[in-house]
């Protein structure tokens, strides 16, 4: 009986956090004059356009390399082009759906359209999904121990407790290589599968790939905030944003990134020029990219199906 009424009130709070969250993006648009985020969109050059889009390439391209570390990792043989073009596709999925949808439903989808078996692909999810936040609990530990993140003066609290949490960040970086250390050879069993971990340069692999991927994202949402804002505080900013996100559980973070970007930055750029620089964002990063992976989903859905014996590795570690 508990538990049907835990699963009740765990949607309640979560529609209740969705109502309280439209109802605070809808007063925040009032206040918002749209003319001038308009003219702020207007504003971007050609070169400051040029950069953003190389930008964008060059994370989704770096990311790209999580399921090609992740190909080393699981022992596959697909080839690195097809691994390349999965990987991309389903970033732009997972941005811009969640996930769960394109993270992980849809690496599924197309691996197995691929030819590899549940067990490898399910060690491809792992080690990505882990790679992403290896490297956010990197970046964010060493912003929030050096103070390069300051909080809004009404975030007391907050602003005490960042520096512990940092070093309480960068502390699980240092365990997981002692673990991979320790453990290299240990075979894991989740539900049905079977997972290890990572040798010390692999681990190693993932804290640099995911770290440098957070700081392109930051270096583009950067090149797009009016001239002067600090990089440090973009990228912490958004490594904030990230955490809300995954935990509201909004599909591309609507709304969210929003919020917690005018409540960090709110008071250093103008309400206008926020906004435009992060919808200019979300058409690069998300919505561009988007339109591409559709395209890209519909040509890995025609290839011919390949011969799972020759690509998978085997299914015991």
């Amino acid at each position: 009986m508990s538990r049907p009424r835990l699963r009740w009130l765990r949607r309640l709070v979560f529609y209740a956090f969705l109502v309280l969250v439209a109802y605070l993006l809808v007063r925040q648009a009032r206040a918002v004059d749209w003319s001038q985020v308009r003219a702020a969109l207007a504003a971007y050059d050609a070169a400051t356009l040029a950069v953003a889009a190389s930008l964008t390439l060059a994370s989704y391209v770096l990311y790209a390399c999580y399921d090609l570390g992740a190909r080393r990792y699981a022992r596959h043989t697909l080839p690195a082009s097809r691994t390349t073009a999965i990987s991309m596709t389903c970033y732009a999925f997972s941005l811009n759906l969640g996930a769960l949808v394109g993270g992980a439903g849809l690496r599924y989808r197309l691996y197995m359209h691929a030819g590899l078996g549940i067990g490898t692909i399910g060690r491809i999810v792992a080690f990505t999904i882990s790679t992403n936040w290896l490297g956010y609990l990197l970046l964010a530990g060493g912003l929030f121990i050096a103070g390069q993140v300051v909080a809004p003066p009404q975030w007391h609290l907050g602003a005490r407790a960042l520096p512990w949490l940092g070093a309480a960040m960068l502390v699980v970086c240092v365990l997981y290589l002692v673990a991979c250390r320790a453990m290299h050879g240990r075979v894991f069993h989740v539900r049905g599968h079977h997972f290890r971990l990572p040798s010390v340069p692999l681990g190693l692999l993932q804290f640099a790939l995911a770290a440098c991927n957070w700081s392109l994202m930051a270096a583009l949402l950067h090149v797009l905030m009016p001239h002067g804002t600090p990089y440090t505080a973009v990228l912490g900013t958004l490594l904030l944003a990230a955490v809300a996100s995954a935990v509201a559980h909004i599909p591309a973070g609507i709304g969210v990134l929003e919020a917690v970007f005018i409540a960090l930055l709110g008071h250093r750029i103008p309400a206008p020029q926020l906004l435009a620089a992060l919808l200019a964002y979300r058409a690069f990063y998300y919505l561009g990219p988007l339109l591409l992976a559709v395209v890209g989903n519909a040509l890995l859905e025609a290839r011919p199906r390949a011969d799972g014996r020759r690509h998978s590795s085997s299914q015991s570690v």
